[in-house]
């Protein structure tokens, strides 16, 4: 057995992929997802059922439990039942907007529910939590590429201010417990089986729809779009490889990714930001459909330019996320006119 995996949010665009890849190299993996109505439940449930049918084939046992991580009795009976040797959190109320009209939920699932996950890793002594950070930190920053030198006292969405909150909770069970844990600000995730929450999905089913697409900021925004095969490959590499402490960390001029304690942070990115218009661009030609284009201003709470300084992972990891927009897309597309009939 290589070890016992834990995975919060299984039935997400992110943990049902890395599910997928885990089941070939391990003998137990334990998924966690609540299955909430955020967006489209038969897309959540069309993944877990494929979860199912994909563990079976490759002879893995997946145990799936749904289970909100603010209830701390039932994640803590998991935990104790299972004993997790690495744990991977992805599970988090997501989206910037949503924020904004229901921010209690963000403080539900996303503080309460990290705490939860936090207090049970400690108990049972996990030997490596991994857990999603987000782009969204670095907030009103204007240096480019973001690094995660940067500090991130500024953020404006209360998603954003929810992941500062885990990066500070991780860090504070890492001094006091001793519990290794690292952070991945993941930068614009798309691909199959993605969110329909985000711009991909949206302007897909709008263009094949001959509906117009909202451009928000009148197209000038930026993105560090990364592709979900990058990102699941960033994820297992870490699994061998978790937090240590920086020996030479200097609390005169600290270090903002690295610490005394085991914990570290790290950007997720592909390092080439790309024009939204340019991306729509992409997105027609795959398609073969111009899209019908609503330009719109800003909407709050969106960072206007996202660019990934990915540095850090590259070294810790040996590893650069490196998939083309154009091949990424083309995939993308491919899996959505198929899952939705088109």
């Amino acid at each position: 057995m290589n070890g016992k995996i834990l995975i919060t949010g299984c039935a997400g665009f992110i943990g049902y992929h890395l599910c997928k890849q885990l089941f070939s190299n391990h003998d137990l993996v334990i998924g966690i997802d609540n299955l909430n109505n955020y967006y489209d439940v038969k897309l959540k449930n069309d993944r877990l059922k494929n979860l199912k049918i994909s563990a079976k084939s490759l002879g893995c046992k997946f145990i799936f439990k749904k289970e909100k991580l603010e209830n701390k009795n039932s994640i803590r009976a998991i935990f104790k039942l299972y004993n997790p040797d690495v744990v991977i959190n992805l599970a988090a109320q997501a989206g910037v907007s949503y924020s904004l009209e229901n921010p209690e939920s963000y403080i539900s699932s996303n503080i309460l529910g990290f705490l939860t996950i936090l207090e049970a890793c400690k108990e049972y002594s996990v030997k490596n939590l991994i857990y999603a950070s987000s782009s969204s930190v670095y907030g009103g920053n204007i240096k480019k590429p973001f690094s995660e030198l940067d500090t991130t006292n500024h953020p404006i969405s209360i998603y954003a201010a929810t992941k500062i909150s885990n990066e500070l909770m991780a860090h504070t069970y890492s001094h006091l417990y001793n519990i290794p844990c690292i952070g991945l600000r993941f930068f614009t995730v798309y691909g199959p089986w993605g969110r329909p929450d985000m711009a991909p999905m949206i302007f897909a089913n709008s263009i094949l729809k001959n509906r117009p697409i909202n451009v928000f900021n009148n197209g000038n925004m930026q993105r560090d779009f990364t592709y979900i095969n990058d990102v699941v490959e960033v994820l297992l590499k870490l699994i061998s490889l978790p937090a240590l402490p920086n020996k030479g960390f200097d609390r005169i001029n600290p270090d903002n990714s690295s610490s005394w304690a085991p914990h570290r942070i790290f950007n997720v990115g592909n390092s080439h930001p790309i024009n939204l218009l340019d991306f729509i661009n992409i997105l027609e030609e795959e398609i073969g459909i111009k899209a019908i284009k609503n330009f719109q201003n800003n909407r709050p709470g969106d960072v206007q330019n996202t660019f990934a300084d990915t540095n850090r992972i590259e070294k810790w990891i040996n590893y650069k996320p490196n998939t083309s927009l154009k091949h990424g897309i083309k995939n993308f597309v491919l899996w959505y006119k198929k899952y939705y009939g088109f």
